[in-house]
């Protein structure tokens, strides 16, 4: 991924309680603000917010993979050549 500088403007003992808490914590100031920006949803495209996909979310399981459905459809058509 790549990175970019970003300056922000905190009351001083803001700073000082977040540096505080991230030594604590064993981690830096720029991640636990990165772990924090994590948790912000993306926003939904057209197509996710679409009835269909959301009738059809969650019908299969966190588990499946690209690759398992790729086999199902070799085992019921026939692997292609």
């Amino acid at each position: 991924m790549q990175e970019t500088k970003l300056t922000i403007r905190l009351p001083r003992k803001l700073l000082e309680n977040a540096k505080h808490y991230a030594r604590q914590q064993n981690t830096t100031l720029t991640n636990l603000i990165s772990e924090y920006l994590v948790q912000i949803p993306a926003p939904l495209t057209a197509l996710e917010n679409a009835p269909i996909v959301r009738r059809l979310s969650g019908t299969l399981s966190q588990d499946v993979s690209v690759d398992d459905y790729k086999q199902h459809v070799a085992e019921k058509y026939g692997a292609k050549n």
